[in-house]
Parts: structure tokens; C-alpha cells; sequence
């Protein structure tokens, strides 16, 4: 019944599937409530899951939260199908290649990207995602590169906010200095930041961060495409307004139980040679490239320069209708504007409500993205969306270093 279901939808929708909006809890964090969810709703979860600081895209995995009792399946999105709700990752199990493309099915046999809005209120703490290798050596942890990019639309009391992120070490640091404040990790504020380097975030720009790359991301709602993983290691202990400290098993959850040092271990999860790079700037900082510009309509890739996953930022004029054609099957967010998407009608919502569908959120089939989805905007304003992607998508190659 399921594969009739998404059948019947993607052949009533041209091939596009409307997403249910998949908001996610974090404990201990403060939210920095720019997701235009409701006030009232960023507690929807209770006090053990914690607060509503992000919101998920085409995400086929759970959020890892330890808690017991908490909603089955919370994290994986699910799709609309005239008010059934399937989840996305069945959906693509069920669809394959006349959802995601032949290519991808045929080497990961999933949709291995997810994308999500981060929005907390203050800078996160230092962590690093696995390398492939790395995670190999423990049951059940991916590998995660990510990328950032910051939408004026959704950080409109930005403008003159002083930002910073943190990524990778200072070229003057040590190793030894770099683990000495790992090993104090128990013993009080370890201040590992101060090792690293700061970069103040500009609006409309972003970042490309590979796997095994220390980062504490800025407190401006971010939209970072990524690869489908939750693994993690925290290497500070005491972060901007997070309280408690960070426990002993945040830093040492990707460590085998056969490692005779676990700090030392931790320690080899970061590529030193990328922390380190004096030109990591030149090389991963991300300003948008420009695919097509008309009078009608403006396409910018915002995530390129990468094996794993590609992003682009499409403004439409208003009164303007465009027919927008991609390599590849992909996941779109709304941010402004108003229309008609494919056939169905687009908003950027004001305010939602937990539970309430939306339409300001889609995934385009990988036939539908080649032959194009006709977008009006019939809004006074600029239609803009982000589009999500895999590493199918003719994305362009990163800046020379």
C-alpha cells in the first residue's frame, strides 16, 4: 500500500512530494527562536528533551538524545500524502531510482545528504565529526562533513550582531597543547577555543567543514547541508552558556573499548594537516557563485567545492514564472514569498504551529529536477528558496588555494 500511496502522490504532484516540517529538540541549549516556529511551541517536547533549536530536511535517521520515553522515530522526516504521512526514508526504499535517480540509488542505495536549520543563541561547542576512517573503528559512527550558510532571511536582527565561529587550530599550536587541554577535560574549564582560530560571519556568505575538522559554530541560524550522521566528539568542556559542563562520555563516544588511551584516540579523530592550514580561509570559505542571472530570475551555488553534497540559493522576481531545471533530485525550503512550485501552491510561513502542515517545503524527483519545475511567484516581494543536493548535481569545484 505504502509504494501505491507515494505512487498516487508523485503522479498528482509531478513528481514532487510535499515534507512535514521536523522541528528537533536539544537539552541544555537555549533557542535562538528564528525558526518562525511559535513562541509558545519551543518547549514543545518537555524539559527532558529539551528546547526546539533546529529544524530538519530530508533527514532519513533519528536524532540521537538518550532519552527513553521520547517520540518514535524523532528526527526522520516524513511526507505528505494527502494527509498520510510517510516517512521519507520508506519513501525512498519504496521509489529508489524514480525518486532520488539511478545514480545515487545504484551507489548508496539511500539518500545519504540531510539538511537543517541551526538555531541556537549562543556559539556551540568545540566538536569534530569523524573521517571515514575514523568511524570505521566504531560500531555505528559515520563519517560527517557539513557545510554553513547564513540567509539574511532567516537573521533579520543580525545586521550588526559581532558573530564568530570557531573552526580548526591555530597554525601555532602544538599537538601536545591541543591534547594537554583534552586530558583536562574533567578537571575544570579546559578552554580549548583559545587554541583555535575565530572568524566573524558574514551575512549571505558560508563555509565548506571536512570531516575531522574542529568547529563551534556562531550563534546565527545557519543552514548547513550535511551528511546523514550524528557522531560526534566534544573537545570543550564548558561552553557559552551551557550548563552543566559537558560529561565525560560526550568526549569519548567514538572511542573502541580496545584503545589503550582514550584521549590520544580523540586526539587522532582531527585531520591536523586541515586544522592547521594557514590558508584554511582561501580554501573553505564559501562565497555564493552564480549559476544564471536574467531579469527574471537569479540561481547562486552556496555549497560547492566537495565529494558529498551541493546547495544552491534560487530568487525568483515577483510576478515572475520561470521554468528551473537541475541534474539531480533535490529538497528545497521556502524563505520569502509566495507562489505556485510544480503545481502547488508555495508560502513562507509567518509563524507554525508544532503539528501543522506547511507549504514552504518539497522534494523534487530526479526526473521532475531534469525537466524542470515551472515556479510562479505571485508575491510582491522575492520568491527565494535553498535547494539541497547530493554530490550529483554539477556542482562547481572549490576556489583555487
Amino acid at each position: 500500500m505504502t509504494r501505491k500511496t507515494l505512487e498516487k502522490t508523485m503522479k498528482k504532484n509531478n513528481g514532487i512530494l510535499r515534507m512535514v516540517p521536523d522541528f528537533i529538540p536539544r537539552d541544555s541549549w537555549m533557542p535562538g527562536r528564528r525558526l518562525r516556529l511559535h513562541p509558545d511551541d519551543y518547549a514543545y517536547y518537555g524539559n527532558e528533551l529539551g528546547m526546539i533549536e533546529e529544524r530538519w530536511f530530508c533527514a532519513t535517521a533519528p536524532v540521537e538524545h538518550g532519552v527513553k520515553d521520547a517520540p518514535e522515530n524523532l528526527g526522520m522526516q516524513y511526507v505528505d500524502c494527502d494527509g498520510e504521512q510517510i516517512l521519507f526514508k520508506d519513501a525512498v526504499e519504496e521509489l529508489k531510482e524514480d525518486l532520488i535517480g539511478k545514480e545515487l540509488w545504484d551507489k548508496y542505495g539511500r539518500w545519504p545528504m540531510f539538511s537543517k536549520f541551526y538555531d541556537y543563541a549562543t556559539t556551540s561547542f568545540f566538536h569534530v565529526h569523524p573521517t571515514e576512517e575514523a568511524a570505521c573503528c566504531k560500531p555505528g559512527a559515520v563519517m560527517k562533513p557539513e557545510a554553513y550558510y547564513y540567509p539574511p532571511q532567516m537573521n533579520m536582527s543580525a545586521a550588526n550582531e559581532n558573530v564568530i565561529t570557531y573552526l580548526g587550530i591555530d597554525p601555532s599550536v602544538s599537538r601536545e597543547e591541543v591534547l594537554e587541554r583534552l586530558r583536562d577535560f574533567d578537571k575544570g574549564e579546559n578552554r580549548i577555543v583559545e587554541l583555535s582560530r575565530a572568524y566573524r560571519l558574514e551575512l549571505g556568505t558560508g563555509w565548506y567543514t571536512p570531516a575531522g575538522v574542529l568547529h563551534g559554530c556562531g550563534a546565527w541560524c545557519t543552514y548547513e547541508p550535511q551528511w546523514m550522521s550524528e557522531s560526534y566528539a566534544v573537545f570543550e568542556n564548558y561552553t557559552d552558556n551551557h550548563y552543566p559542563a559537558f560529561p565525560h562520555s560526550e568526549m569519548n563516544n567514538l572511542v573502541p573499548d580496545d584503545a589503550e588511551d582514550e584521549y590520544e584516540y580523540t586526539m587522532s579523530l582531527i585531520d591536523w594537516e586541515i586544522n592547521t592550514d594557514p590558508y584554511y580561509r582561501k580554501k573553505y570559505f564559501r562565497r555564493p557563485v552564480t549559476e544564471t542571472e536574467t531579469e527574471d530570475y537569479i540561481s547562486k551555488w552556496i555549497t560547492y567545492g566537495n565529494p558529498y553534497f551541493g546547495a544552491k540559493e534560487l530568487t525568483i522576481r515577483p510576478g515572475k514564472t520561470v521554468l528551473i531545471k537541475d541534474k539531480a533530485a533535490y529538497g528545497c525550503i521556502l524563505l520569502s514569498g509566495h507562489g505556485v512550485f510544480g503545481g502547488l501552491e508555495c508560502e513562507s510561513p509567518n509563524v507554525i504551529r508544532m503539528g501543522q502542515m506547511t507549504k514552504d517545503e518539497f522534494f523534487v524527483s530526479h526526473e521532475r529536477a531534469n525537466e524542470g519545475v515551472l515556479i510562479a511567484n505571485h508575491s510582491c516581494e522575492d520568491l527565494v528558496m535553498l535547494k539541497h543536493f547530493c554530490n550529483n548535481c554539477g556542482m562547481p569545484d572549490a576556489p583555487e588555494s
